[in-house]
């Protein structure tokens, strides 16, 4: 017997909603039923279509149980003569999940091979794609050129998340959380964000990502190893807990499904872009790595190695964490970032009040897999009253949800 979210009470709050759930032949379809229940129970009516390769994964059966109509699997097995073009015209979204690099490659250019990528391009639906591989196949320069292309033509790429792949490997590709996608489909429909609403729904936060680049001349710069992973995983949980999230960076990656993002490259744009971005936050998270120092004059051409060694004056950036710190309004929780490497948490209490924050998060980035271009991290959270919590090595992801689990509960009531 077949689900269907027709039969549903219909005060949920998505029924009559149709989503076209495609499911490829990447390990991780299993975390595909778990997207096509949460969306069930929300009132979605759930048509899925399933590759030749997701069959390998996954089984028809499963979907038949809990999916509102039975799975479709090819263009020509259908009743439908042109199914593609039926669902394509009637669904409200269309999902990825997991996205392969297969039908990434396929949409990006248009190719019609199969069900699920005639569907894709035979809508004007908004399509959500949520790649899943192993690190090197997501890191290849031909993947990252299509994601890029899609996102500028408009899909709504999830992200995939760091953590244990197939093999036993760690690294970036994992599949996002099914809670992630289900959001993100949501937004897409028009929803509220996070499923269930979320512990930060109807809040505001603000996260700064990245190190800045301070010019020399036009083509270098002083900066630092920051890759802004960690704060990419800080503004994915803000939103995953139904926040409405302003991402302040400078590197140059896709951010989550419904995350805004300002691009910016040194230390003044960011403190602009953060003084006003943060004026109405309820949560400022200031991840980024600033540079302490720019040059005072910047050369107009390149310095060339002819010329001698130059003379390079170096002068203060401002400090944006205490900027912030000296303007919260009452009510905002400010959260800073220390990157340490000798006595990290009596610097981090130091910080914490010499900057009018309410908390630091400090890492000894001198640490084996923490702190710069790794995908693990371990902390220690300093806030208020003398609370000192340390979060041992994980993922940058479960490290942002320590943070946020702490930030949450020092919350005012809205």
């Amino acid at each position: 017997m077949t689900a269907s979210s027709a039969d549903a009470p219909g005060d949920l709050p998505l029924s009559g909603k149709r989503v076209v759930l495609g499911v490829t032949g990447g390990i991780a379809a299993y975390k595909s039923i778990l997207v096509c229940r949460q969306l069930v129970d929300l009132g979605v009516h759930v048509i899925p279509i399933l590759t030749d390769a997701a069959l390998n994964m996954v089984g028809s059966t499963t979907f038949t149980a809990l999916a509102s109509e039975r799975p479709k699997t090819s263009l020509w097995t259908d009743p439908d003569p042109i199914p593609h073009t039926t669902m394509g015209q009637t669904c409200d979204a269309i999902v990825v999940v997991p996205a392969t690099a297969r039908i990434i490659s396929d949409y990006r250019t248009g190719r019609s091979g199969d069900l699920l990528s005639a569907t894709l391009i035979a809508t004007e639906a908004p399509v959500i794609v949520c790649p899943a591989m192993h690190t090197e196949m997501w890191n290849q320069a031909s993947v990252q050129d299509n994601i890029n292309t899609l996102q500028s033509r408009g899909t709504i790429i999830v992200p995939p998340e760091e953590g244990r792949l197939a093999g036993g490997d760690l690294g970036a590709g994992r599949l996002a959380d099914p809670d992630t996608v289900v959001a993100a489909v949501v937004d897409a429909l028009g929803g509220t964000g996070a499923v269930g609403g979320g512990d930060l729904a109807g809040r505001s936060v603000v996260v700064s990502a990245g190190g800045t680049r301070e010019a020399i001349d036009p083509v270098r710069f002083i900066g630092n190893r920051s890759t802004g992973k960690q704060g990419y995983a800080l503004a994915a949980e803000a939103k995953r807990r139904g926040a409405s999230v302003t991402l302040v960076t400078t590197v140059d990656r896709p951010a989550a499904a419904g995350i805004e993002r300002i691009d910016v490259t040194t230390a003044a744009d960011m403190e602009a872009a953060m003084h006003t971005a943060a004026a109405s936050a309820d949560i400022v998270v200031m991840t980024a790595a600033v540079a302490d120092f720019r040059p005072a004059d910047v050369a107009t051409d390149k310095i060339k190695k002819a010329d001698g060694i130059p003379s390079i004056e170096l002068v203060p950036t401002n400090d944006i964490l205490a900027g912030l710190g000296a303007k919260k309004p009452a009510g905002q929780l400010l959260v800073g970032f220390a990157a340490e490497t000798t006595n990290v948490v009596e610097s981090a209490k130091g910080k914490l009040e010499r900057k009018n924050a309410d908390f630091i998060v400090a890492n000894d980035v001198s640490a084996p897999g923490v702190g710069f271009a790794h995908d693990t991290n371990a902390v220690t959270i300093v806030g208020p009253q003398g609370l000192t919590k340390a979060v041992p090595l994980g993922t940058k992801e479960e490290i942002a949800t320590a943070v946020f689990d702490l930030v949450v509960d020092s919350l005012p009531p809205s």
